[in-house]
């Protein structure tokens, strides 16, 4: 079976499963993720998978040149890029990785989360400028507080989720949760998790940590009525997708002094641009934001998770069986 690859052939050399049956018998194109469609079509229109990062654009145009494309596979958790419609229609399974990146990305929030608690940025840079003894004395002045101390929030409870409240949970954090459909009491006691409507979430909490995908209904739901809502003094954390928060509104809150922070792992665009809202927010309120490069899912776990996945599914394509993983509904 032709499986056209958007991304790194070193990827693949590294991670892939090299005893994988369907590994083995697969034929592999390369093709640049930062390519034209003319050129990926040109290498491998006649495929029948398609393997893609999940900040690659996959268009409907793309997906009515490929005739006969049966799968589309995103190497991440992310689909938002995918045209789920288009190849719905055409009987295309969509799928993603679910899960695979759930404990490396979970690490990633917490982590960030004690950064802005800590506020290590700015002794950082107070170190460097040789005024540790002054950075000392601040924070005697004005204790901050640490995890076992806060009551975190989590905004969405998948597999990045669950992962983020075991971590928290060790830390000594209170962790409350929302997402669309309440968890079981047995699943909430053993994630040590209280749910709270999305509203009241926001109220109560000193972190709100971002774990959800963006849908139709998640696009921007990070907005000015919510971050309102949000504790005095509270921080931001996104370690999802970009495009569920208004960047402005964002702005506007930590400007104002509403939050005291936000720690961002993902933004909308990506790459994001130098002048971007948020780098320029970063620039204006040095320590009081953190700026990561959607980071937290680059691992060799990770890949690893990814790369076994990926090639489950296309077993399952090969045998003439339904992937495990789909995302379009069919």
């Amino acid at each position: 079976m032709k499986v056209l690859v958007l991304t790194h052939k070193g990827r693949y050399d590294r991670f892939a499963p090299k005893d994988s049956p369907a590994y083995q018998a697969a034929e592999l194109i390369f093709c640049d993720r930062d390519g034209t469609e003319e050129e990926w079509l040109a290498a491998g229109g006649d495929a029948e998978a398609l393997f893609v990062t999940p900040v690659t654009w996959v268009r409907e145009s793309l997906i009515a040149r490929m005739p006969h494309l049966k799968m589309i596979h995103s190497e991440g958790v992310g689909f938002d890029r995918i045209d789920l419609e288009a190849a719905r229609r055409r009987g295309i399974y969509v799928c993603n990785n679910a899960g695979c990146n759930a404990g490396p990305v979970a690490e990633q929030a917490v982590m960030m989360m004690s950064m802005l608690l800590h506020r290590t940025l700015w002794g950082e840079r107070m170190v460097r400028c040789g005024r540790q003894g002054e950075a000392v004395r601040a924070l005697e002045g004005d204790v901050p507080k640490d995890l076992c101390c806060s009551t975190v929030g989590l905004v969405g409870f998948g597999a990045i989720g669950q992962a983020t409240a075991l971590r928290l949970r060790a830390n000594g954090s209170r962790v409350y949760y929302y997402a669309r459909h309440r968890k079981s009491p047995e699943t909430e006691h053993a994630y040590g998790v209280e749910y709270l409507p999305l509203e009241e979430l926001a109220e109560r909490c000193d972190i709100v940590s971002l774990h959800l995908p963006a849908t139709a209904e998640s696009i921007h739901m990070v907005d000015r009525a919510f971050l309102a809502r949000m504790k005095p003094g509270s921080y931001l954390v996104n370690t999802a997708r970009g495009a569920v928060i208004d960047d402005e509104a964002l702005c506007e809150a930590i400007r104002s002094g509403h939050l005291a922070g936000a720690a961002l792992d993902a933004y909308d665009p990506e790459p994001v641009p130098a002048d971007h809202p948020l780098v320029r927010l970063a620039e204006e309120c040095p320590g009081r934001v953190v700026l990561c490069p959607h980071q937290g899912g680059l691992t060799q776990s990770s890949f690893e998770n990814v790369y076994r996945m990926l090639f489950e599914d296309l077993g399952l394509l090969m045998a003439g069986k339904r992937p495990n993983r789909i995302v379009n509904g069919l």
